[in-house]
């Protein structure tokens, strides 16, 4: 049996403040060395989210709340993105000076990890490409983002998979600040439904492959 066991925390549909939070107790809990942990969530509703390099101005923030969307602020690198209903949030809370893991190398396993779930549902042409367009990709067009934030060794946030995600929220913005690049998901590319419901046992296969570890389910208490 693999030394590491992650605690994993399935919120279902939240909304994305609540998953921030699970993740934000899940991340003391690490740091008080009780233990990793891996918070999975779908967001209940349209939010714009931008990590530390600037939230958006005023007037483009009006314009997307006008579109009916939240907005919020995540402790994380990247630029402003889109979190909605058909995607699903893995935020792993792990710590790297135990696993000896450094940063790149951190964020090269969770594209691994969406590369391998990619390769289970018959994505092979899936790839990640290096910064700034970190992620995985098919074609010019991003599936899966990555967004991470490490604080004393014990990492947070992670990435975004858009299973069947309305892609037309991303039309509003740039995402992730890349012009001229699309954004696809994975009902599109295999040709029907696919919810987040139906990748959360493959991905969390891919997870425990490529992080060399045993998954253990919690209830919310326990982050």
């Amino acid at each position: 049996m693999s030394p590491w066991a992650v605690r994993v925390l399935r919120l279902g549909r939240r909304p994305y403040g609540e998953a921030l939070r699970a993740q934000e107790r899940c991340v003391a809990a690490a740091r008080a060395a009780a233990g990793e942990g891996l918070v999975l969530s779908e967001p209940a509703a349209p939010v714009y989210a931008w990590g530390l390099r600037g939230a958006p101005a005023a007037a483009e923030a009006a314009r997307l709340r006008a579109r009916g969307a939240e907005l919020a602020a995540a402790r994380r690198g990247g630029l402003l993105t889109f979190h909605g209903p058909g995607q699903l949030l893995a935020f792993p809370v792990l710590d790297l000076r135990r696993r000896r893991l450094p940063l790149r190398g951190y964020v090269a396993a969770l594209e691994a990890a969406a590369l391998a779930l990619c390769r289970r549902l018959g994505l092979p042409a899936a790839r990640a490409l290096p910064p700034p367009c970190t992620g995985v990709w098919l074609g010019d067009s991003k599936l899966c983002a990555i967004g991470v934030h490490c604080g004393n060794y014990i990492t947070s946030h992670g990435l975004a998979l858009n299973c069947c995600t309305d892609l037309t929220w991303f039309e509003h913005i740039v995402p992730c600040g890349l012009e001229g690049k699309g954004v696809t998901s994975l009902s599109r590319e295999l040709g029907r439904p696919v919810a987040v419901a139906d990748v959360l046992e493959p991905f969390l296969d891919a997870f425990q492959e490529v992080f060399d570890c045993t998954l253990v389910f919690a209830e919310e208490a326990a982050c």
